[in-house]
């Protein structure tokens, strides 16, 4: 498999730059406060990030959102601060702004006050109307994350709650704790939080009473100790 393929980040102009030898360019600080200034708002949610040392900067792999537009996915090569960079890993929801002429080209950046996908989800855990979901596809998205970092995967999901007079539908990029990412395949129901009736934007799901469930199901599996 091609880089360009296992990359989701890589926008047109991305895959023709690698096939031509070349790599995207880290935008001049010029051109990067005229973005700011002019740009369209959107928000992105980060996929992926890899530092580029020997390059200059850092490479993200995000997913856009432009109000009234469908969202798409782009890499965005920037320099960022330290501070900042805390506030842009997967699954962490930041702002942008993005050339109305070549919507690849897009600058980062982190608000005032960071709410981070994390913690986001969080609140909606400790706050939020309850749910059931049944998921309905599952995909990785981020295949070149760290060790470190927990995967990202792309959740399709059926959500029912008991104050909603029918189910819906709704799809979650964001990371999944590697000791949950096993228990889950088509089918599986999670516990699951919401603010109201979105595309997925204020829902969340309860990761650490799935891995509990499990490991309550393998203790009662294996029955008495025979000593």
């Amino acid at each position: 498999m091609s880089l360009v393929v296992a990359d989701p980040g890589w926008g047109l102009v991305d895959r023709i730059a690698w096939a031509l030898g070349r790599r995207p360019g880290l935008l001049t600080e010029g051109a990067r406060r005229e973005l700011l200034m002019r740009g369209m708002p959107a928000t992105a949610t980060v996929l992926s990030v890899r530092s580029r040392r020997g390059e200059g900067g850092y490479r993200f792999s995000v997913r856009v959102r432009i109000p009234g537009e469908l969202a798409y996915d782009a890499r965005v090569r920037q320099r960022v601060r330290s501070q900042d960079l805390e506030w842009m890993q997967p699954g962490d929801a930041v702002s942008c702004r993005v050339d109305p002429g070549d919507r690849d080209r897009v600058v980062l950046y982190v608000p005032e006050v960071p709410e981070s996908g994390r913690s986001a989800a969080a609140k909606i855990l400790a706050n939020g109307r309850r749910a059931e979901a049944t998921v309905l596809a599952v995909a990785p998205i981020a295949a070149d994350y760290t060790g470190r970092d927990d995967p990202v995967l792309r959740l399709d999901l059926e959500l029912r709650a008991w104050d909603e007079p029918s189910p819906w539908r709704v799809r979650l990029i964001q990371p999944v704790p590697l000791a949950a990412v096993g228990y889950i395949e088509l089918g599986t129901r999670l516990a699951a939080a919401f603010f109201t009736v979105d595309r997925g934007d204020s829902v969340a799901l309860d990761f650490a009473a799935l891995t509990r469930g499990a490991a309550t199901d393998r203790s009662m599996n294996r029955g008495p100790d025979p000593s």
